[in-house]
């Protein structure tokens, strides 16, 4: 028997690698799609009610959630712009929350998903893609913030040039000045001007006159104009800060409520999917929370705050919505879908830990009105505490 023959033909070798090829293929994707949720639980009718359900109670907490603190700024208790004790123990919790999300929550989920077995071993096992894109994320956001910030203060201070320099052209103390040169002037009974005793004389009045306005009526009011402007610039610089916070948080918000709402569309297990209905309604409403007190601070107009609460509100029923549409051929477990998953994960925990430590907790921890009251002191620590231990013990269930 030949050698060829012992061993076989080309053909036959081929044929045989090719489907010893196919099998490591399949042990592969078999431990791939192992890590996904188990057919024991799975039942697509039940999973699409509590599908359904989960959109109208996500839907119902969103609303509330960012309804309380734009209605509250008409009430005492909740109101934002004055700085309630209320409002800022709510918002301390809230900011807890937001800080706990993208700590335990969103990093976490990320890691999971650009670690997998399915990626390829290079890239995406040989350098640590989740903190490196948070960190880039948290720095593009210091980046946004400064840049929008010194934009909007520039606009509205352009915006407000021209009623400053209408009011400042009004003001006539010169004039005022000049006339009463004239009236002294009158009082000497003619006096003539090349005289040097008399141009003395009324050089002393002049100066007189000039010292009693600059020093005396007007030394009041020039005081509380630099004081007022000194206020307004403080104010505008505030209220722009406040408008930057308020629409970056509710970007990075709307970033990951998308990815959540989609990975909940497309699970069948009804095992996976009742613990995170109570864990998102309880995330979706003390989000919601601290967006709509950052809302209300911005003072945006009634049609402005409109359209942010209801882009936050549907964005993550939204996501489920399209996960349930695109749930029979979806397979969140092929590597284009884990990469893009773990990519805006971590995207969105960086911009939300940023947000959360310094246009949250920051911002409001080291302002006057929290360090001059030790008591709203050592509430607004104990809510901050609160909200984010609370956020990451729901990590245990979702």
């Amino acid at each position: 028997m030949s050698l060829s023959q012992g061993l076989g033909s080309p053909i036959s070798v081929a044929r045989v690698l090719n489907q010893l090829s196919n099998l490591t293929e399949s042990v592969s994707t078999a431990s791939c799609l192992g890590s996904g949720e188990s057919d024991t639980c799975r039942n697509e009718p039940a999973a699409l009610w509590l599908k359904l359900f989960a959109i109208a109670a996500i839907l119902f907490s969103g609303i509330v959630g960012i309804g309380i603190p734009l209605v509250g700024r008409k009430f005492r208790l909740l109101d934002s712009r004055n700085g309630s004790a209320g409002f800022i123990l709510a918002k301390a919790f809230a900011a807890g929350v937001i800080l706990a999300t993208g700590f335990v929550h969103m990093l976490d989920d990320a890691q999971e998903s650009l670690t997998n077995e399915c990626l390829p071993d290079v890239p995406w096992q040989r350098f640590p893609f989740t903190g490196f894109i948070a960190m880039l994320a948290a720095l593009g956001t210091l980046v946004l913030d400064f840049l929008a910030t010194q934009f909007y203060e520039k606009k509205q201070l352009r915006a407000t040039e021209a009623s400053t320099s209408s009011k400042a052209s009004t003001s006539t103390p010169h004039k005022a000045v000049a006339d009463e040169i004239i009236n002294i002037d009158e009082d000497q009974g003619g006096m003539q001007e090349n005289n040097p005793k008399n141009m003395h004389i009324i050089g002393m009045h002049v100066h007189a006159a000039a010292h009693k306005r600059d020093h005396g009526d007007e030394q009041m009011h020039g005081h509380d104009q630099i004081l007022d402007g000194h206020k307004h610039e403080v104010d505008l610089s505030s209220h722009g800060r406040h408008v930057v916070v308020a629409q970056i948080l509710e970007l990075g918000i709307l970033s990951h409520s998308v990815i959540i709402g989609l990975s909940l569309g497309v699970s069948q297990s009804p095992c996976q999917i009742t613990p995170l209905i109570a864990a998102l309604s309880f995330h979706q409403f003390f989000e919601g929370f601290a967006l709509g007190g950052c809302i209300s601070q911005a003072q945006f107009n009634n049609f402005s705050a409109s359209i942010m609460a209801t882009f936050f509100s549907i964005t993550t029923p939204s996501g489920i919505g399209i996960g349930i549409a695109i749930a029979s051929f979806y397979n969140a477990d092929s590597p284009t879908a884990l990469i893009l998953e773990g990519i805006l994960d971590s995207i969105s925990a960086g911009i939300l830990i940023y947000m959360a430590l310094v246009d949250l907790i920051a911002a409001d921890f080291l302002s006057r009105k929290v360090n001059y009251n030790k008591g709203l002191q050592v509430a607004s620590y104990v809510a901050l505490f609160l909200g984010a231990l609370s956020m990451a013990a729901l990590a245990i269930w979702a």
